[in-house]
């Protein structure tokens, strides 16, 4: 015992120079002499956190956020809560294994979480053994995008009313992504120029598209409901919608003003954990999408359709019509023109208007097309 006593105060002795050095800010010598106690560091934060303060500083979207730190957590709780640093590519890869095997996720979800691990190693833990790269990614198949004819759009139009009308028209017209369209704003749309203004789209990328001429009436009424509605809202105390990155803090009654308020807003207003005050943020992206499927099954088509099937439906449409392809492109904000050239295989002619054997054969003198007798 006497032994272990001795021991202790030698620890905690500090070194003669240290004992007489005067104390730094936040030291300080417990009653009894001894060593030194240090400042209180400040804790460190959680390792979610610090992947979305990784995500914030590099300025993803709040949906690739919300992806990341989702798939961290359950790579996390996949091995039993063991930390990140204790693990490697081994316990990576059998994650993504098991991801296909037993939960028979599509190749690019399964990409979809490597990429969020492969930023948690590589950005958050700072930390690139060389194995990284490494890793075997899934091989996405190529698949066709499901388009509409225009009879067939004509007939979901024409189910389709109200709001739902004007956003699936938007899509159709201007070939705008969901996202792109729910969270247009009033000052990116140029009713004399007959052009949107999309901000902030896909890759953070700005780009112009035009309005179509059959919406601009129906916009406009409903702008006017719109308006009337945010009235009544600053009225009341509110009125507020969340800006850009700093211009908040810029231009602090920005916020309230009309050209920065949403062309389609929700019906309620809440709270943002992010932001705090309460807002009348835009429609949420389930809105459109129940209403789109429901106007295909009553309309009677087949194919599965969702918002983004007017998209492609607006670029097939326009390759059909004889426009260049890398006015398309620009129309729908590609990066590259390969992904734009996808449209080019539903069209089923590649450029060159391919025509079937089988229709030659049956097109010549005296055959007839009807087929053999039944």
């Amino acid at each position: 015992m006497a032994n272990s006593t001795a021991i202790q105060a030698v620890v905690d002795t500090p070194p003669t120079s240290a004992r007489h050095a005067p104390l730094r800010a936040g030291e300080r010598v417990p009653a009894g002499g001894g060593a030194r106690v240090p400042a209180c560091a400040p804790p460190k934060p959680k390792l979610l956190d610090r992947v979305r303060d990784a995500i914030r500083t590099r300025h993803y979207s709040y949906r690739t956020e919300e992806a990341y730190v989702g798939w961290i957590r359950r790579f996390i709780l996949f091995h039993n809560k063991r930390h990140p640093a204790e693990m490697g590519k081994a316990e990576i890869e059998q994650f993504l294994t098991a991801l296909a095997v037993e939960r028979n996720v599509a190749a690019s979800t399964q990409n979809q979480a490597l990429a969020a691990i492969l930023f948690l190693y590589k950005e958050v833990l700072e930390c690139d053994p060389g194995w990284l790269d490494d890793v075997v990614r899934a091989k996405r198949p190529r698949r066709l995008p499901v388009v509409l004819t225009r009879p067939e759009v004509e007939a979901l139009l024409t189910v389709l009313d109200g709001v739902a009308w004007i956003m699936a028209t938007l899509l159709y017209g201007s070939g705008l992504r969901l996202r792109e369209c729910l969270r247009l704003r009033v000052k990116d749309i140029d009713f004399t120029q007959n052009e949107i203004l999309v901000g902030e789209g896909k890759g953070n990328k700005d780009r112009v598209t035009m309005l179509p001429a059959a919406v601009k009436e129906p916009l406009l009424r409903h702008l006017g409901r719109v308006r009337r509605l945010h009235e009544r809202d600053v009225q009341a105390g509110l009125g507020r919608v969340q800006l850009p990155s700093a211009l908040a803090r810029k231009y602090p009654h920005a916020d309230r003003e009309w050209g920065w308020q949403w062309v389609f807003p929700a019906t309620k207003i809440c709270t943002d954990p992010r932001f705090g005050a309460p807002q009348r943020y835009h429609q949420h992206d389930s809105v459109l999408q129940r209403a789109i499927h429901e106007a295909a099954r009553e309309a009677g088509i087949g194919k599965p359709v969702g918002p983004h099937t007017l998209r492609h439906s607006f670029a097939t449409d326009l390759l059909a019509s004889g426009y260049d392809i890398r006015t398309v492109q620009e129309l729908l904000g590609h990066r590259d023109v390969k992904t734009t050239m996808i449209y080019t295989h539903v069209l089923n002619r590649g450029g060159r208007g391919v025509q079937s054997p089988a229709d030659r054969l049956l097109a010549g003198p005296g055959r007839s097309p009807a087929g053999p007798a039944a």
